[in-house]
């Protein structure tokens, strides 16, 4: 007969797990869109959970024995999950909020189309981008450094010991201004474009005001900023995916 003894403990251990790894996942970029179904999503979590047990597993056992903090240390977890997975998150909205930028300096703002993923509307370029930003996340396989990341948080943040506020807000401060600063870098050509753009508007309607230059130049300005957009989409995504790789090494866990 098989020792059944330890098994109530390591069922407890592998739900401590579950409760973070699954928060994570609700958030994490394009596994939790709402395009994959809670069924599916609740299994690849149930899945990854089994496959880094043998890794997770020493970080959870010892919390699981004591069975009367149980619900407070799941609690816990899946706040720590929902916090990590926010920051991948903020950090991947950069590329959604590049889009944004190229969107004002083209003429493109009025073009919106339904986005959950940003909590409502989004330009048409911005969820281009976005969803641009995901197939090349995972064809550079970035999403095994989210998984990678995730495993390493149980170190910074242990199972059985409550994260300091401060350190989840000063992580929170630092990737939303990282975030910022990366999406007008991606986007910077484009504003440059606008600006220059914008100044030869002006000046050509000092020197012909009776002519309506702005019904005139704005699809000169959209076949322009859309032919600069395709040339430059490709060293933006790389770009992307370069600094997510770059934070995700040495910014989490």
């Amino acid at each position: 007969m098989p020792d059944l003894q330890g098994l109530p403990i390591e069922a407890s251990a592998f739900l401590l797990l579950f409760a973070r790894v699954g928060a994570v996942l609700m958030l994490l970029p394009v596994f939790s869109e709402e395009a994959v179904p809670g069924r599916i999503r609740l299994m690849i979590a149930f899945g990854l959970t089994l496959g880094l047990w043998g890794l997770l597993s020493p970080y959870a056992l010892p919390a699981a024995k004591d069975t009367t903090a149980l619900p407070g240390l799941i609690l816990v977890e899946l706040a720590t999950g929902l916090g990590l997975g926010a920051l991948v998150r903020m950090m991947f909205l950069a590329m959604a909020t590049a889009g944004s930028i190229v969107s004002l300096q083209i003429g493109l703002t009025s073009a919106i189309v339904a986005d959950p993923a940003q909590g409502g509307q989004a330009s048409v370029v911005s969820k281009l981008v976005g969803v641009a930003a995901s197939v090349v996340c995972m064809g550079l396989l970035v999403h095994h450094l989210w998984i990678a990341a995730l495993v390493r948080s149980y170190a910074s943040f242990p199972i059985g010991g409550v994260p300091a506020a401060g350190d989840f807000s000063a992580l929170a401060v630092a990737t939303a201004g990282r975030s910022l600063a990366l999406a007008v870098a991606l986007s910077a050509p484009m504003i440059v474009y606008g600006i220059v753009f914008n100044v030869a508007l002006g000046l050509a309607a000092r020197l012909a005001p009776a002519i309506q230059i702005f019904f005139v130049a704005q699809p000169v300005n959209l076949l322009f900023g859309l032919a600069l957009l395709a040339t430059l989409l490709g060293a933006m995504l790389t770009g992307f995916a370069e600094a997510m790789t770059q934070w995700i090494q040495t910014g989490w866990g």
